[in-house]
């Protein structure tokens, strides 16, 4: 069968991104538009400040703003007629882009007043409560983006070569639900005190029904290879004392195959270099030796057929 190699590491989940959303301005917080827990989109208020002041200070400066560029056509116009000199035309240039530059820091001034979503999520904490008061830096919510959710893991170096990023991977929750998604992210510096590489998986959670936090196992397989599933049991030494299984050849004489372990489960190994159609010694096999000449005795068909079975659960269950 192919069989991809499975590494089951343990892992948590995670938002996908998580930001402390702070006040831009001192003021007095005019209406408070969500609680905790609420989901919110991109660009959705969080709440909004008094103006106090601020309104005011931006008609002023846009009344200003209007008044300077009067001035400024009036004068150029006088200038065109040599009427008045140059040197007044720009002194107006100048008034007209000080006001203009008033408006803009009267209006962004304006614009700091109201606190945004910057993405869509979650608010996963609230600090203030409407009317209380808050200074520039303030913290006010915690927003997170739960889809996807991320399963985040540290794979051992030994099993670095089977992870890739794009790859399929599962999270089983700690609830037992099991969901797919992909590898997004390996480290490329491993943890100084445990040789180990952090590995993120992406899930989709459009229902947001799993929450960041929960304890998961990740599990990572890499590329499918052509193995054999087989008991543990069969498994033994050769002469040079090297892994492997014995097997019979057409002159009924005893083979000693090399075997990779691709994979293993409870009670079964998944092996890549057993010859396809080989006959296995499944008992006495480490009472013989390679080119010994043996008679066979063949399992009947229905104690094939079970041990058969036997082993594809294991599989299956792992």
């Amino acid at each position: 069968l192919n069989h991809a190699r499975s590494v089951r590491i343990s892992g948590i989940t995670e938002a996908d991104k998580k930001i402390n959303v702070t006040a831009r301005t001192a003021g007095v917080i005019e209406e408070l538009k969500v609680k905790q827990g609420d989901v919110v989109k991109q660009g959705d208020l969080i709440l909004t400040l008094f103006p106090e002041g601020r309104d005011v200070a931006l008609a002023s400066a846009e009344q200003s703003l209007e008044q300077a560029k009067i001035d400024f056509d009036a004068k150029e116009t006088l200038v065109e007629r040599g009427t008045l000199p140059r040197i007044m035309l720009d002194q107006a240039r100048s008034t007209l882009r000080a006001s203009e530059s008033q408006v803009e820091s009267a209006k962004a001034e304006m614009e700091r007043l109201n606190i945004a979503a910057a993405f869509d999520g979650v608010i996963d904490a609230l600090m203030v409560e409407q009317g209380g008061s808050v200074e520039g830096g303030t913290p006010i919510a915690t927003l997170i983006s739960l889809d996807p959710i991320i399963g985040v893991g540290e794979v051992n170096e030994s099993d670095l070569a089977i992870v890739a990023v794009g790859e399929k991977a599962d999270l089983r929750l700690v609830t037992g639900e099991s969901v797919s998604g992909v590898v997004r992210f390996i480290s490329r510096e491993a943890q100084p005190n445990t040789r180990t590489f952090t590995v993120e998986i992406e899930i989709p959670n459009p229902d947001l029904s799993i929450p960041a936090g929960m304890t998961s196992e990740v599990i990572l397989r890499g590329e499918p290879v052509l193995a054999t599933p087989v008991p543990r049991s069969i498994v033994t030494l050769g002469n040079t004392g090297e892994l492997g299984i014995r097997s019979i050849d057409q002159d009924n004489k005893v083979v000693f195959h090399p075997i990779d372990i691709v994979d293993d489960s409870t009670g079964a190994l998944i092996l890549g270099g057993i010859p396809k159609d080989a006959r296995i010694i499944v008992s006495g096999q480490n009472l013989v030796t390679e080119g010994q000449s043996v008679e066979p005795s063949e399992l009947d068909p229905e104690t094939i057929e079970r041990l058969v079975a036997e082993v594809r659960n294991q599989v299956e269950d792992q």
